[in-house]
Parts: C-alpha cells; structure tokens; sequence
C-alpha cells in the first residue's frame, strides 16, 4: 500500500541545538505506527513539522507524493501535548468553530459537533464553558477538535495525558475505530506500554535520530532470546537442572532461555518423565526492552 506521509532525511536545528536528524519513514492508511522515545528525545518538533506548523532545515515531507503544504491542513489533525482550547468558550461553540476554520460550513458543524459529544459521552457538557471542565473532559474536547473535520492523517502527541483509566480506555477505542475507517495515525508517546497494546508499525527515536523502525511484531521476533515460560504440574526430574542450568522456578511456573530450536526437546523430555505441562509459550520483549537494546547497540 502506497505511503499517505512520507519522511525523507528530514532534520531541525534551533539555536544551533539538533532537534531532529536525518529522520525517514512513512505513514500507511489504516495503520497505527507509535513515534515512541523519552521527553526530550525530538518527538514534539516532528510532529509540529508533519503538522505544517514549522518547516525542515532539510530534507522533505511528502502527502500522497507531493510536498506538503498548508493545503493539506484539511486532511490533517493535530492534537497537540500543549492543549489549546478557548477556556471562555461553550463546549459545543468551540467545537462548531473549530470545524468552521477548517473548511465544514454550518450545518455540517453542528451535525458533527453532535455527532461527537454523543459519540465521547459527553453531550451533556455541550453548554459548558471550557474552563468549567476537568482536566479529562478538556482532553476530551480536544480530541473531538482533532477529529471533526475528519482528517485522513490523525497526529496524537500523549492524547491519554490526564485521563481515568475508563477514559484512556474509550480514547484507545476511538483510535482503533478511525484506524478501521482507514486513517493513517501518528501517536506519540513516551509511555511504551500504552503503543504496544495497539500500534501495528513503531518508530523509535533517541536524541534526535531514529534508532529503530518497523513493524511491532517483527521488531519483537528480532529482539527475542529464545526464553520460554512452563506451566506444569507434577514434579521436575532430578537431572532436569544438569541439562538446562538457567532457569528460574516460581511454584511451579517455570522460565528458561533454550539454545535454538530445543524448545521441543523440552516438551519431550518433560513429558517422558511424566511432568504435565498445562500452558507453554515463548516470552517476547517488551518495547521497553527494545529500547534499551536498541540505544545499547548504537552506542556500540
């Protein structure tokens, strides 16, 4: 499937100071690709450059092939981390306006102001005035504001900052929704766990620079060590521990890394001395894991 966004060797310098080097990778219509790395790691600069917002020292942001320009605002949105919301506004007024700079007449607007409030629960906030919400209905509205216009590119900087876990849970539903509608969405975070519940593509950035990219479960086949986790009952034969020193015993849940392809051996020779093997499955890392791999190995 051809690439909605494409990155090439994009770079951002302010004050002298690298922000971004030398990043390239693309965004595909009903994909999830997690832009994951610490705070201070360049996630928010890129995404301000992807959003239009500022422009690359070098390189080149291409939409569906061509140079990306202020006419592609339409089809992008942009919620950011710094949120940006008019606090005296009504809820629904602000969501009407919102969709109104970006190009929806009236009764499109309100069509789809309602459409939304109902959608996020929160109808019965449309008469609010911004400032009277809590911190979790504001993210609320300004996911409503990123979503409206129905962009063809979502670009979500930390979207579940200040949520419950019911609201982070309806945000994640939301973005798994727009993803079947075959929208390309950018999320970023530098909470790994929240992408790896979700995201189909990552792409990890450190100081700047990518370190790693690709799909999620690729990256997991290739960062993987072979470890294998045993559920069993019974007892384990006395020269279990001659033949797989390395291993760790909790009750009777056992974890151990194998030497390639020996994980049938290890069934086999658990079964022939009558150890009932209830659950067997291979431990992948987690993107946490990756990660530091990943940095240890560029540090090489």
């Amino acid at each position: 499937m051809a690439a909605l966004l494409e990155l090439r060797g994009v770079s951002k310098k302010y004050d002298g100071i690298v922000a971004n080097s030398d990043i390239s990778f693309t965004l595909t219509r009903g994909k999830i690709t997690g832009l994951l790395g610490p705070n201070g790691a360049g996630k928010t600069t890129l995404l301000r450059m992807i959003a239009g917002i500022t422009q690359p020292d070098n390189g080149v942001i291409l939409y569906e092939g061509q140079p990306l320009t202020f006419s592609h605002n339409k089809s992008i949105g942009y919620m950011p981390e710094e949120r940006g919301l008019y606090k005296k506004m009504k809820v629904k007024e602000h969501l009407i306006y919102i969709a109104r700079l970006r190009g929806l007449n009236g009764n499109q607007a309100d069509s789809l102001a309602n459409y939304w409030l109902s959608r996020l629960e929160m109808s019965s906030h449309a008469g609010k005035k911004v400032e009277e919400l809590s911190k979790g209905m504001h993210q609320k509205v300004q996911y409503i504001c990123t979503v409206l216009h129905q962009p063809d590119l979502l670009i979500l900087d930390e979207p579940f900052s200040g949520l419950d876990p019911i609201n982070a849970r309806l945000i994640e539903q939301e973005i798994i929704y727009l993803k079947k509608q075959g929208k390309a969405i950018l999320f970023s975070t530098h909470r790994m766990e929240h992408a790896e519940e979700f995201c189909d593509d990552i792409v990890l950035i450190n100081q700047g620079r990518v370190i790693l990219k690709g799909e999620l479960s690729a990256l997991k086949q290739q960062f993987k060590e072979n470890t294998f986790r045993v559920v069993f009952e019974g007892t384990l034969p006395e020269k279990f521990s001659i033949l797989y020193p390395e291993y760790t015993l909790n009750n009777n849940e056992l974890t151990l890394k194998l030497a390639d392809s020996s994980s049938q051996k290890l069934l086999m020779f658990l079964l022939e001395h009558n150890v009932k093997i209830t659950s067997f499955y291979e431990i992948f890392p987690t993107l946490q894991e990756i990660f530091i791999k990943a940095v240890e190995q560029k540090a090489v």
